[in-house]
This record gives C-alpha cells, sequence and structure tokens, in this order.
C-alpha cells in the first residue's frame, strides 16, 4: 500500500514548442526526473511517470527504478495521460494516488506533504487538491476508492477537475509553499 505519485509527461508540449518530457532545467537536470524526485521528497512511495509523445526520449530521462506508463492515445488530449496513470496506480494497489503534471518543476515537496496530509486517516477515501490564493492547481491527490471512477469520467484535454468538484475535494492552501504556476511558453 502507500501513496503512489504520478508525472503526467505524454503531451506534445504544442504550445511550448515541444514535449515538455524532454525538456531541461536551466540547470540541465530533466524536467521529469525532477519531478520524480519531488513527488519522492514530498512523501510518494512510489512513482510512475505517464509517457506519450517522444516516448523513447522522455523514458530514457527518467531515473532507474522508476515505474513507466504508455499512454498510446495521448494525442487525445490531458484525459488519457490521467486516465492511463490513475489505472496503473490502481493495480499498483496504493492507498492513493499524488498527480503532478511534468510542465511545474519549480513545485514544492512541502505542497505534496500537505496535500498527503490532509487525506487524513482514512485516504482510500479522501481527495484534496492544492490550490493558490483559491485557484484550483497542483498536486491533486486521489484516495483509492477514487482511482476508477475518476478515470472513467474523463474525457478530452481536460484533467479530473469537474469530478472533484462533483466530489467535495477538500482544498488545500499552498501559495506559502510556491507559485502553483506551470510552465506553457518559453
Amino acid at each position: 500500500m502507500g501513496i503512489c505519485g504520478i508525472v503526467l509527461a505524454a503531451g506534445a508540449g504544442t504550445r511550448y514548442g515541444a514535449p515538455k518530457g524532454v525538456t531541461r532545467g536551466a540547470d540541465g537536470e530533466p524536467w521529469v526526473a525532477r519531478s520524480v524526485r519531488t513527488l519522492q521528497a514530498g512523501g510518494c512511495d512510489d512513482v510512475l511517470v505517464v509517457v506519450g509523445a517522444r516516448a523513447a526520449e522522455v523514458t530514457a530521462l527518467i531515473p532507474d527504478g522508476i515505474g513507466t506508463v504508455v499512454a498510446a492515445d495521448w494525442s487525445d488530449g490531458l484525459s488519457a495521460s490521467l486516465r492511463a496513470g490513475l489505472r496503473a496506480a490502481s493495480m499498483l494497489g496504493c492507498d492513493a494516488a499524488v498527480v503532478m503534471p511534468v510542465d511545474t518543476p519549480d513545485a514544492a515537496p512541502a505542497a505534496i506533504t500537505r496535500v498527503i496530509a490532509a487525506l487524513g486517516t482514512d485516504p482510500v477515501h479522501a481527495l484534496a487538491q492544492a490550490v493558490y490564493g483559491g485557484e484550483p492547481g497542483h498536486p491533486v491527490a486521489l484516495g483509492a476508492a477514487h482511482l476508477a471512477p475518476a478515470a472513467e469520467s474523463l474525457s478530452g484535454d481536460r484533467g479530473a477537475r469537474a469530478y472533484l468538484i462533483a466530489h467535495d475535494a477538500l482544498e488545500i492552501e499552498c501559495a506559502d509553499l510556491w507559485s502553483g504556476a506551470d510552465i506553457d511558453t518559453r
């Protein structure tokens, strides 16, 4: 059991100009490797990386020992990679999954820790989402009981926000930890 981290790194990065899964920071560290490290530092026991566009290149940048999930239908949009990640986490038998997109390289591990802590004593049935000044962001934590239903609710180029709202996810303020900003352009 435990907490499984999911890095969403399957998209083509059309607004960015390249798949963000192959992007490196100014220090040379691949964003995907940084995302894995951040989830681990925040309290995730296992981490999965969802790949799609340029999958072989992204996979080559993932640290050893980290699971990879291929979203064959990644070009259908965000829902395809999130669905693949949630299904894979469900198969691992984790208590909950924490989702982070690869384009949040400045994410603070403390935000992950805070969202995991919000799951409380019954993480299997809990839902929590980081907010920044009240605006929804990442990480998002879904208890195991929500993984399959949330995956089934997804379509198009949208994430799980509608599911989280419909199921009264806890909103966890994290603006004191980092901006919550994802990077969409160079």
